[in-house]
């Protein structure tokens, strides 16, 4: 039997453009019905030039909270009356908070990812980080970890290295140390590797159905490192496979997605998320649609 929706049910969502994929809605009603909350999460398939009116239909039919994901993370912004002080540093928002009609911005992708550092037993402060990438999720690591004072590279290929530029003069300007930006080639990586203490991929090499696909050669890889890889399709990834095989130490990118989707259910909720079922749940589903894709 499906839950009981009424007039008091509240109501979550997440807006981008595709959101077949998303497995916020099965992480979140899962909690909400753990929790024994009445609350309601829905995917909503929004149009980049449909997003200001899915934004007063927030208002309109007054959504508890909203997940925002591509391609409306930064477009988002001028839409809501006010925005959290790192995500207008970062420049995108990733969750939104209805208070009585006042619209709220945050990004959760920043704090979930140190969270999912911290909370295995990594902490960043003084390290040395290379990030390969520099599109949304690259700006949202690239910021918390310069928020926690760390020693920071940025590597990204020759097409989009104007990013990793403006993301490294942007880092130096508000923190006041210089960030390099580099092209993501195999001699800057063997370099810079040299030096770093954790590694974080956000670029989308070896994601599903690229899975023989890594970013980084295993030659390069060693057991001093922390590697941390943004994408969680598959779980385990072949960079954090070969990684994993240096001796190295590995977190996949369901810990960020888990970790940024806790802290959105307890600002709407007020009540502290159940951090281990949403992350069983969104193992399940990502079994589930490996299974779905066999012969």
């Amino acid at each position: 039997m499906g839950k009981n929706i009424t007039g008091r049910t509240q109501l979550c969502g997440v807006i981008g453009d595709p959101i077949s994929h998303t497995m916020s809605p099965a992480m979140h009603n899962a909690a909400f019905e753990h929790m024994g909350l009445d609350f309601c999460y829905v995917p909503f398939l929004v149009r980049k030039e449909e997003l200001p009116q899915a934004v007063a239909g927030m208002r309109a039919f007054n959504m508890r909270g909203l997940n925002v994901t591509m391609p409306h993370k930064v477009a988002i912004i001028s839409l809501l009356d006010e925005i959290d002080d790192l995500a207008r540093k970062i420049g995108a928002v990733n969750t939104v908070v209805n208070n009585d009609g006042v619209l709220r911005g945050y990004n959760f992708d920043a704090a979930g990812f140190i969270k999912a550092l911290t909370e295995n037993g990594v902490e960043p402060e003084g390290k040395m980080v290379t990030i390969m990438g520099a599109g949304g999720a690259g700006r949202s690591v690239a910021f918390a970890l310069a928020e926690r004072g760390v020693r920071m590279v940025v590597l990204n290929r020759r097409q989009e290295l104007d990013w990793a530029e403006g993301l490294a003069s942007n880092l130096t300007e508000n923190y006041h140390y210089e960030v390099k930006a580099l092209e993501l080639t195999d001699s800057n990586l063997a370099g810079v590797l040299k030096e770093t203490d954790i590694l974080v991929n956000t670029t989308s090499v070896g994601m599903t159905p690229d899975i023989n696909e890594t970013p980084v050669p295993a030659g390069h890889l060693k057991s001093s490192l922390v590697v941390f890889d943004a994408v969680y399709h598959p779980v385990k990834t072949r960079l954090l496979r070969e990684a994993e095989q240096a001796g190295a130490r590995v977190i996949s990118g369901l810990e960020m997605l888990v970790w940024q989707g806790t802290l959105g259910f307890e600002l709407w909720t007020g009540v502290e998320a159940p951090a281990e079922l949403m992350r069983e749940e969104v193992i399940r589903q990502l079994a589930g649609d490996e299974n779905s894709k066999s012969p």
